[in-house]
């Protein structure tokens, strides 16, 4: 059989993969539904296979990295729940301090994804802080499956506080400048919305399909926005009209972005959702953000 390829596949398909990603079915569940679309010689094993993340192919910069420094830190979680484990990464040949950048994974821990997005984000000149909300129940157990049930049973308020701390840890960074700022991708998209509410000597915030602070809480961001959001993401859009007219209202500095004909997580180059022109627009527009304001 030939392999499966992203046009071959119904959009049902990525919406029943973003049911069972955001815990509104289960796996029983989303293998059942998928057998609805194995059809034309396509098994339910190739769609999964073809579905699932894929990690190992797909690394772009590698763990020991000449080019930089990259090691595994920990810093204190003000929950009381010990140390927090996170990735920190900047340039080998740096010479002087760095703009920071907190980058927050989605609802299953730190995986491959994002440890690679951050030594990406460091290999443009910033130092880079990726912490794993799950450090307190051990940390991101190796796959995706057991990590969003872990990450349920953490609140995610207090893990808000854990990136805070990442923030604070990293603005005392002796290769750090002072000058901040975030991203993050689904829950962390959210997570990058409530630091820019909550941290008024942010730099910028990059939420990337991220959900929308309240009405009250959106009022008191200070720290300039860049929204990258997904057109046929309805889940998380749904969101936004009501997230601009607050910004708008309130004079809050923002540029949004609605990428046509991608999907929610279209960014995770790990997944056929995964769009490569918009990936790379986006990430193009989230450095240079970046330099822009954090200086």
């Amino acid at each position: 059989m030939k392999p499966l390829r992203k046009e071959d596949i119904s959009q049902e398909v990525f919406d029943l993969y973003d049911d069972y990603a955001h815990n509104k079915i289960d796996r029983r569940q989303f293998v059942e539904s998928l057998s609805t679309y194995a059809v034309g010689g396509i098994t339910v094993g190739a769609l999964l296979q073809f579905i699932l993340p894929n990690y190992s192919d797909t690394r772009q910069v590698q763990a020991n990295d000449k080019r930089l420094v990259s090691e595994f830190i920990t810093y204190p979680s003000p929950e009381g729940g010990g140390d927090i484990r996170a990735l920190l990464s900047y340039p080998r040949k740096v010479k002087g301090s760095l703009p920071g950048i907190v980058v927050v994974h989605e609802n299953r821990g730190l995986n491959p994804y994002i440890e690679d997005t951050a030594r990406i984000a460091a290999l443009e000149g910033f130092i880079t802080i990726a912490p794993d909300a799950l450090s307190p129940l051990g940390g991101y157990p190796g796959n995706d499956d057991e990590g969003r049930t872990m990450q349920r049973q953490r609140d995610r308020d207090k893990m808000l506080e854990d990136f805070i701390s990442a923030f604070d840890h990293l603005a005392t960074h002796e290769k750090c400048n002072g000058y901040i700022g975030v991203v993050g991708f689904c829950f962390g998209g959210w997570i990058a919305n409530m630091m820019a509410v909550r941290l008024p000597d942010l730099a910028g915030a990059v939420p990337f399909y991220g959900g929308q602070p309240s009405g009250e809480e959106a009022a008191k961001i200070q720290s300039p926005l860049l929204l990258q959001y997904a057109e046929l993401d309805d889940r998380v859009n749904a969101g936004w009209p009501d997230y601009e007219e607050v910004l708008i209202e309130n004079n809050i500095e923002y540029t949004a972005h609605i990428y046509p004909g991608v999907n929610h997580g279209f960014h995770n180059n790990t997944t056929p959702r995964y769009d490569k022109e918009a990936a790379h627009l986006a990430w193009e527009r989230t450095i240079d953000f970046f330099r822009e304001n954090l200086r």
